[in-house]
């Protein structure tokens, strides 16, 4: 994986972008202890469905930049969205398995924010799936490629196992699975 990512500044308005989206650049302490602050208010239960709807769109729409930014189609795509996430500091991220026909992947997440960030910078300890702002991004990217290429078939993702889980992280990584409707 290429770490260094191409991130441009706009001297005249301070707005970063990298291949021509607009980014924003923030520690990592700062956006894990907003989110925990704002599930503690909302609660998980109506949180997460938010987080799920607001990822699968931002993850699709992405999919569509960077096809026409770049030039890819398919997978390659989704591959490349993998890359960009984990350059942009999320975590560690890649395919298990994937299969564009029948709308099926398993994804494997070393090093999530999320996980690292346990007990940091006030950041409280959670033994439960913590990276679950990260399953309506799979199944956008996925339905991307699937709409693209032609077919009607649409996805759910969930993450499976996460690093965080259990009294000793019984997992070395988070898992999110993608699977047909």
């Amino acid at each position: 994986m290429q770490p260094q990512l191409p991130i441009e500044v706009n001297a005249d308005t301070g707005v970063w972008t990298t291949d021509g989206l607009p980014m924003i650049y923030v520690p990592r302490h700062f956006f894990v202890n907003n989110h925990v602050e704002t599930e503690a208010v909302v609660g998980r239960d109506m949180y997460a469905p938010a987080l799920y709807k607001a990822g699968y769109r931002s993850a699709y729409f992405w999919c569509q930049q960077e096809s026409a930014t770049h030039g890819l189609t398919g997978m390659a795509v989704y591959e490349h969205y993998l890359k960009r996430l984990s350059q942009r500091g999320w975590g560690l991220f890649s395919f298990v398995k994937a299969d564009a026909t029948t709308g099926h992947a398993k994804i494997k997440l070393d090093n999530s924010v999320f996980v690292l960030a346990q007990g940091i910078a006030g950041v409280p300890v959670d033994r439960s799936k913590v990276c679950y702002l990260f399953a309506g991004w799979f199944s956008g990217a996925m339905d991307w490629v699937l709409e693209t290429s032609g077919s009607a078939v649409r996805t759910t993702s969930a993450e499976s196992k996460c690093a965080a889980e259990g009294h000793n992280h019984s997992h070395e990584h988070c898992t999110f699975t993608v699977s047909p409707l």
